[in-house]
């Protein structure tokens, strides 16, 4: 018998990061932030359960990264787009790192990942 997965969040990048991008892609300096928001737009999704954060990405959805919460040893976030939209930085154990941009409800994520995080250590004491 598995153990029950619960999906807390599933989805792609917050709408407003393609926005903003595509009003400063106006401009010629701001194409590459334009051209890297269409493809997290088309591309990039993210599924956040109670076992795993899950990051589908690069060209065409191609590239897929699980990671437990076992493995989270750090989490920075920062807001984006005025609060709306924010971007995280997880630090693994291994010292390497994974980045969520764009990712909406950032803050209601980084707590739901926090206490995994911290019940995992629990869990592991």
């Amino acid at each position: 018998m598995g153990i029950r997965e619960d999906v807390f969040f599933e989805g792609g990048p917050h709408i407003g990061d393609l926005i903003i991008n595509l009003l400063i892609g106006l401009t010629l300096i701001g194409l590459p932030l334009t051209v890297g928001a269409i493809v997290r737009a088309l591309w990039l999704r993210y599924r956040i359960t109670s076992r795993r954060i899950t990051v589908t990405g690069g060209w065409q959805g191609r590239d897929r990264t699980d990671v437990i919460y076992a493995e989270i040893v750090k989490i920075v976030k920062v807001p984006r787009g005025v609060g709306l939209w924010g971007d995280m930085v997880l630090t693994l154990r291994d010292g390497s790192r994974l980045e969520l941009r764009a990712v909406p409800k950032f803050r209601e994520i980084y707590d739901y990942i926090n206490e995994q995080v911290a019940a995992k250590k629990v869990g592991a004491a």
